[in-house]
């Protein structure tokens, strides 16, 4: 499973919040909530991102093995 609890600590550091990743920079409120949810967001959404705070891939997401993972 992908965890996006890097993402919540990156931002809390940054000096963007919600409101300035929705209205500055244009990301949906849906594409947050799906983050806030461990759901399926965009590379490209990721590549936006790390262009806003400044960061790498790795400040956003983390790889979690979980059962619901499936069976390759």
């Amino acid at each position: 499973m992908i965890d996006y609890s890097p993402f919540w600590e990156t931002l809390e550091h940054s000096q963007e919040n919600w409101y300035t990743l929705t209205s500055r920079h244009h990301l949906s409120h849906s594409t947050l909530h799906r983050l806030k949810h461990n759901m399926d967001v965009s590379t490209r959404t990721l590549n936006d991102l790390c262009r806003i705070l400044n960061c790498d891939i790795k400040d956003l997401v983390k790889y979690v093995p979980s059962p619901e993972d499936q069976t390759l």
